[in-house]
């Protein structure tokens, strides 16, 4: 039965019809008969046929995802009339009817096919044996606003859209350089999604550039919808809790990262975009530290850090503390807290955890609500929850501060991905200080440096210039020194065309300023 059904695959396979279904024909009902048996039941796909006296042609496009009036406008069908039957070929149309800048030409169906599901407009003619595609996309999208998920004080207001064609136009404006290259390629079997990868010649690694299109070569699967599907696709470690990409809908952000060597993937339908190699530090960074001026960069930075820390180790430090090393706490403080626990039926651990999770379900369900809802819900929802279990003596009202403290903490991390594996995180090291107390606490941050050492993005260490140590890249890692002192790219992606600056644009007291000072 087998060798019967390969034999089959194989004749069918051998036949010349199957081949011939593939390239256009020059009779134009037979190119509309195989394609409407294509787009069987797809009420969306409009097949507008066209008789122009002597000329017979036909329309093909999604409704919705083209701009008609565009098509209207240019008057395919009037000016069609004029022209004489012997007169009419493919290169005749492009040059002489059709003005829209982007027209291409096709011989096959397959190619018809793919170019209408993306929003193109496919005219084939009849006695023409090849189809013309015509790039008229429009359809509603939303349009360009400031981006909810990286807000600033200072800087620009724009962010990423649903739209591909959009999204690599954002980033063109910030870098008019013809250095500035983009390789369009499709992923999903059967989504087709369009991505961009974008980056500037002559800083971007070939090695990096050529593993980042190997691994997106390697993805087999039926479709992607959002960017995350191949950040999770093409990371280094998959099981690994930290990001090892960064995603942004800032096109700032992908600008500056593009100016520092690295690759950004931009998905189609997606308004946040990914940027690789990512080391541990840019998460802990954000696109308005570079707005400011250096001093208070600085602040914000070093304030990052030790709130990363308080978000990760605060409660665990607490339950630690008052299980097994209650000598360590000053008296009056642990009068204090001893009297507030003192009518708590749970030991420190078990309230540690109850309070945790039912921030984190605060907070899901205050993100999951309509946004006006959502605030109140998640803000109310804590101060009532918080004090009415206060009062009940559920738990104690240490507990509640030091976890209202490690929630505010985890809001001071820039980037979500970061600031969820954190928070992530938190649970296990409560575990560990429940059961070993400050010995777990340092062995759980002893496991986690180790993982970190080892980990990789893209080729490059995840704790880089840290670990392994490079002094001119730590100008830009605790602290943000100023521009006229940052001027070499990070060593870590770019090996040549290092030089960020020229020369003397240390600021200095000019002619001006020293007349002004006299006077």
């Amino acid at each position: 039965m087998r060798k019967i059904k390969k034999f089959l695959k194989d004749d069918k396979k051998s036949l010349p019809s199957e081949k011939t279904e593939k390239e256009i024909e020059a009779d134009l009902s037979i190119n509309i008969d195989r394609l409407k048996q294509l787009f069987e039941d797809c009420s969306d796909i409009v097949f507008r046929q066209i008789i122009a006296g002597e000329v017979e042609a036909c329309l093909l496009f999604v409704d919705g995802l083209i701009d008609t009036n565009s098509i209207q406008l240019h008057g395919i069908s009037q000016m069609l009339r004029e022209v004489e039957r012997e007169r009419v070929t493919a290169d005749f149309i492009i040059e002489r009817i059709i003005s829209v800048s982007s027209v291409t030409e096709i011989t096959k169906l397959d190619d018809a096919v793919k170019n209408i599901l993306k929003g193109n407009t496919v005219l084939l003619i009849d006695k023409v044996s090849t189809g013309i595609v015509i790039d008229a996309k429009g359809g509603q999208r939303r349009g360009v606003t400031e981006p909810e998920t990286e807000s600033v004080v200072r800087g620009p207001r724009e962010g990423l859209t649903e739209s591909l064609r959009v999204n690599t136009a954002l980033v063109r404006q910030k870098i008019r350089s013809n250095r500035l290259k983009t390789i369009a390629k499709d992923v999903g079997e059967e989504t087709k999604t369009g991505i961009a990868i974008m980056y500037i010649d002559g800083l971007v690694s070939p090695n990096l550039l050529e593993e980042v299109q190997a691994r997106l070569d390697r993805i087999k699967i039926d479709g992607v919808l959002e960017s995350g599907y191949i950040e999770e696709l093409i990371e280094d470690n998959p099981w690994s809790v930290f990001p090892q990409i960064q995603n942004t809908e800032r096109p700032d952000t992908i600008a500056a990262n593009l100016l520092e060597g690295r690759v950004a993937i931009i998905i189609d339908g997606t308004p946040l975009a990914l940027v690789m190699p990512a080391t541990f530090w840019q998460f802990l960074q954000a696109s308005e530290d570079y707005y400011h001026r250096y001093h208070i960069s600085i602040f914000l930075r070093l304030l990052r850090i030790i709130f990363v820390f308080i978000a990760l180790t605060l409660p665990s430090i607490y339950v630690a503390v008052t299980t097994y090393h209650q000598e360590m706490i000053p008296t009056n403080l642990l009068f204090s807290i001893a009297s507030a626990r003192e009518a708590i039926p749970f030991p420190a651990f078990v309230e540690a955890m109850i309070m945790e999770i039912s921030f984190e379900a605060l907070r899901e369900a205050g993100v999951r609500l309509p946004k006006i809802v959502g605030q109140a819900v998640s803000i109310l929802g804590a101060l009532v929850i918080g004090q009415a279990a206060v009062e009940a003596g559920i738990v104690s009202a240490p507990m509640v501060i030091v976890v209202s403290l490690t929630g505010i903490a985890s809001f001071t991390i820039p980037r979500f991905n970061m600031a969820i594996s954190v928070r992530l995180l938190r649970f296990p090291f409560i575990v560990l200080a429940g059961m070993f107390g400050l010995f777990g606490i340092v062995l759980g941050i002893l496991i986690i440096l180790t993982h970190l050492s080892k980990l990789r993005s893209f080729g490059i260490p995840y704790l880089s210039p840290v670990s392994p140590m490079s002094m001119k890249g730590l100008k830009d890692v605790f602290i943000r020194v100023p521009w006229w002192s940052m001027n070499q790219r990070p060593n870590q992606t770019v090996k040549v065309d290092m030089a960020r600056e020229g020369k003397g644009l240390k600021p200095s007291p000019g002619k001006g300023s020293e007349e002004g000072n006299e006077s």
